[in-house]
């Protein structure tokens, strides 16, 4: 027997309500990481004078970690993309390289690319293997 329009009606109410309810509960997850993350930044360029490459290298470890570990949207929907979203700042370093260059500082903005590049890459390194290594095989 077919389905009265009504019983569509409501099965596609509820399916909305399901759906909205779970993106709330997500975009809390992603504010939740987002907030101390955002401080830390503030407090990392306040207080060390470093606007990018301390909080993009813990950034890449901190993701790196969540990589070596087994996949739970929740967590990373938390530390991936609200913490490590926050904490770190592409646009920020690519503008501090802009102005070195504007200023015709080509070894500062190589040297900040490099060094960052260099230390992201092995942070991320070191994560997935330090969150590797906490699976049980």
């Amino acid at each position: 027997m077919p389905q009265s329009s009504s019983t569509t009606n409501n099965i596609d109410a509820t399916t909305n309500r399901l759906s909205l309810r779970k993106d709330l509960s997500e975009l809390l997850l992603v504010a939740l990481g987002a907030v101390p993350g955002a401080v830390m930044r503030w407090q990392v360029g306040t207080h060390l004078q470093d606007n990018n490459v301390i909080v993009n290298v813990l950034g890449a470890l901190i993701l790196g970690w969540l990589v070596g570990l087994p996949l739970r949207p929740k967590r990373q929907l938390l530390i991936g993309i609200g913490f490590c979203g926050s904490v770190t700042t592409f646009s920020s370093w690519m503008v501090d390289c802009v102005v070195f260059i504007a200023q015709g500082d080509w070894l500062a903005a190589l040297g900040l690319i490099g060094l960052t590049l260099g230390l992201g890459l092995g942070a991320a390194a070191l994560g997935v293997v330090s969150g590797r290594s906490l699976v049980r095989p």
